[in-house]
């Protein structure tokens, strides 16, 4: 892919040799699997200038766990842990900064610091002031699926057919976020691997690329180091690189343009391979 995939205040990202690799920054002292090791801020300062370094084209920080059973945080707190990280990355590179918030008040603050990027896992329904500052902001934007809260959105998620369902949902958050003002470039869908499915939904999601994605937009899909993971190897959360990587493999090959990982010397080198390698797919007759 060689045209600009996703506009985010005036950068036009591009997913050409290979897939975006999206850098997680979880400043939180309860992530599922990197809880608290970046929440003291400058040390989740080193973390994204490394990941930037490995090749991460965005770094995505975070102040509030989105994990199964997580506590919410109120927006002084959650401001306190990500504006200083933001601030002195902004300051130190020039990388592009994803916010990881549902809060108005944080994305606009954090746009404020130097972030290019709303990822909003309620795909702006939680705050009804975060479409303004999306649009305000001209931020890029990541709408996300998912069922319930983090409180509650494994309790027993059921769905008909959960990759129709979550390409509807995807499109009506599009449509809304359209008529908010939102430019059509500006926004990406991501189909919440993890967020209120089973294992079985998961995999169905990954297994169907095309049919939940929104024609036109980006895809982001994020399932590093997840429990369905875990579930399918049997392997724990420290030792899930390989299953990621397999995944992140199935994902570029169905032509997903961003990915968000934990590992991105690693997934860099897998996603250029993989891409490689399909580019060539289907050139010499056999």
């Amino acid at each position: 892919m060689s045209s600009a995939v996703w506009s985010c205040r005036g950068r036009h990202l591009v997913a050409a040799e290979r897939p975006l690799i999206m850098g997680i920054v979880n400043v939180t002292p309860d992530s599922f699997s990197d809880g608290g090791s970046f929440f003291d801020p400058s040390r989740a300062v080193a973390h994204a200038l490394r990941l930037v370094d490995e090749g991460a084209d965005i770094v995505d920080i975070g102040g509030e766990s989105t994990r199964p059973g997580a506590d919410a945080v109120d927006a002084a707190e959650e401001c306190r842990r990500v504006l200083p990280v933001i601030e002195q990355v902004a300051a130190q590179s020039d990388a592009t900064i994803s916010i990881d918030t549902m809060k108005a008040s944080v994305a606009r603050k954090a746009l404020a610091a130097g972030a290019h990027i709303i990822n909003d896992v309620s795909a702006l329904t939680h705050d009804p002031e975060m479409s303004t500052v999306a649009s305000d902001g001209r931020a890029g934007v990541v709408l996300m699926h998912r069922r319930g809260t983090p409180r509650t959105m494994q309790n027993d998620p059921c769905y008909d057919d959960v990759v129709a369902e979550v390409h509807a949902y995807l499109a009506e958050r599009v449509k809304a976020a359209r008529a908010a003002g939102i430019a059509k470039e500006a926004l990406a869908v991501d189909p919440g691997i993890g967020f209120g499915k089973t294992v079985t939904h998961n995999v169905q999601l990954l297994a169907n690329v095309k049919a939940w994605r929104v024609a036109g937009l980006a895809a982001l899909v994020g399932l590093s180091r997840k429990r369905f993971i875990g579930d399918v190897t049997g392997a724990s959360v420290e030792d899930r690189l390989a299953g990621s990587l397999a995944a992140l493999v199935n994902c570029v090959l169905a032509g997903v343009e961003i990915m968000r990982v934990h590992d991105v010397a690693a997934s860099v080198q897998a996603a250029r391979m993989a891409r490689a390698i399909e580019a060539e797919r289907g050139s010499r007759e056999l």
